[in-house]
């Protein structure tokens, strides 16, 4: 019998995690952003999600988006199983998980025809060449012209100082006996034995010693996943793009908004060597180079369909977006890879207290005056950088949305309930981005409480504690465990008072409330 792992490390369960660069929503953006007809507002919309680990974003996207038929795979029949349950108990109908291989997954014949959207996170680094090349004949076969693929994949040069620290961490973990939780710590303690001795291989890197202090504070089954599958890889751009142009993939955009902004992730100097290489993606390699990139998130697609200047102004103009976190009104400090970004907070502020009542489409934000900046340009900027910040989120159109709202409280209503025995699930489903928004166990529980009809943070945090308090668990305070009851009643009431006055009016703006 061949070893179904492929070289992967399936001992150890993955993250329960949601990843928003998944979301419709946001490949939407990033397509606009980059000047291409997306696509994605019409009805009967095909999805799927190759490696899907927990099933986590997949869930909560196909709660948040009943009007697209949803499709997922993985190999852990322990993650399959975890996924439909949660399907299962939300009632979700539009949603269907395959216990597959890349290799056989094309064989299934519940799958549509085609799909209209194709993603996968934390796949192309960390599987065999054979399990890529059945990727890739799969997106061939199944990608319907114009359709979207969603990659992200560990990179070079930004990887190249790490790849002797995870040899010899794979090394030490293979030879070590115990469970794989035990297996890490200790290969880890041993690079930090080495480290000690101030051998040169650290002494000489100070990315080796960050990177090696930052694994400390990482879960093991991040790092499992992570660093210990065999054929662990990071790429240059182009490999990945050559790739993936055998299924008639073209490079549209990175996923993430803010590196649209070259000025903020760029000097002049490093922006004209990428202007005068003509050549797309060796100008992405150069950019690689230049900011020796570790990470890749980006959208690819099969055909290109791009605007015109006049249907891509009218496409922002119809873009609904949305306050997606707490705004105070200290002056909002943004960084990226350059530091402080330059945004004024006289120019910021008219467009975040505009949002404070809902969301609102650029055409509307315009017509109220909200954006004080001198020139359309000068607006893309901005909302380049605010929704790639995730100060704002963009939206899906508001048609649908009553739909999209039963669909949502139902799953995060479960989600919630889980909160009970759990902190596993850290995200709910908001109908108005057809997204995830990250939502910790405490707020879930304030926020079951009050769907049982308790009014007061004072009364939330009492039944949380009613909740946490058999279970043994304590809160930290300043890094300390609180073991008087009353301290801990009392460190709920704070956290509880500030939720209601920060954080939930922004989940009401999201329809996260059931």
């Amino acid at each position: 019998m061949t070893d179904w792992t492929a070289g992967y490390m399936a001992d150890v369960d993955y993250i329960h995690d949601f990843y928003k660069e998944l979301a419709p929503s946001q490949l939407a953006i990033g397509a606009l952003s980059a000047g291409q007809n997306h696509g994605l507002n019409g009805d009967n919309l095909t999805y799927c999600e190759l490696g899907c680990g927990q099933g986590v974003t997949t869930n909560l996207l196909a709660a948040a988006n009943p009007h697209i038929d949803f499709h997922a795979m993985d190999f852990n029949p322990s993650h399959i199983a975890g996924a439909e349950a949660l399907a299962a108990e939300a009632g979700l109908k539009n949603v269907s998980f395959y216990e597959h291989s890349f290799e056989t997954f094309d064989d299934e014949p519940n799958l549509p025809r085609a799909f209209d959207v194709i993603v996968m996170h934390g796949i192309f680094s960390w599987v065999s060449p054979e399990n890529r090349d059945y990727v890739v004949q799969f997106i061939a076969k199944r990608l319907k012209p114009g359709g979207l693929v969603y990659v992200s994949h560990n990179t070079l040069p930004g990887w190249s100082s790490i790849l002797p620290l995870r040899r010899l961490l794979c090394d030490r973990a293979a030879l070590e006996s115990g469970n794989p939780r035990e297996r890490i710590n200790n290969a880890l303690a041993f690079a930090h034995k080495l480290e000690a001795v101030q051998a040169g291989y650290f002494t000489g890197s100070r990315s080796v010693r960050k990177r090696l202090k930052q694994m400390g504070s990482m879960s093991h089954r991040y790092l499992a996943h992570e660093f210990m599958n065999e054929h662990w890889t990071p790429f240059n751009v182009e490999e990945v793009a050559a790739e993936l142009g055998q299924a008639k993939l073209k490079y549209v955009a990175a996923c993430h908004l803010m590196d649209h902004v070259d000025d903020i992730c760029l000097t002049p100097e490093q922006s004209q060597i990428l202007e005068d290489e003509r050549d797309p993606m060796r100008r992405q390699g150069l950019r690689d180079l230049i900011l020796s990139e570790q990470f890749r998130c980006d959208i690819y697609r099969k055909g290109d369909l791009f605007h015109t200047e006049r249907s891509a102004v009218g496409a922002w103009f119809e873009t609904r977006i949305a306050l997606a976190r707490p705004i105070s009104e200290d002056p909002l400090t943004l960084m990226w890879r350059m530091g402080a970004v330059d945004l004024e907070d006289a120019h910021i502020r008219p467009v975040l207290n505009a949002l404070r009542d809902g969301p609102k489409t650029v055409k509307e934000l315009l017509s109220e005056g909200a954006f004080v900046v001198d020139s359309w340009g000068d607006i893309v900027r901005m909302l380049r950088i605010l929704l790639g910040d995730g100060v704002l989120a963009p939206c899906l159109p508001e048609a649908g949305e009553a739909e999209r709202v039963t669909q949502c409280a139902a799953l995060n209503k479960v989600i919630c309930k889980h909160a009970e025995d759990s902190e596993t699930l850290r995200f709910l489903a908001s109908p108005v981005t057809g997204s995830g928004h990250e939502v910790d166990r405490f707020e879930q529980l304030f926020l079951l409480a009050r769907s049982e009809g308790h009014e007061t943070p004072d009364s939330w945090a009492q039944l949380a504690w009613t909740i946490l308090a058999p279970q043994g668990q304590r809160l930290l305070k300043e890094g300390e465990i609180l073991e008087k009851d009353e301290d801990n009643i009392a460190e709920l009431q704070y956290r509880a008072e500030r939720f209601a006055t920060q954080k939930l009016p922004v989940l009401q703006g999201l329809g996260i409330l059931f």
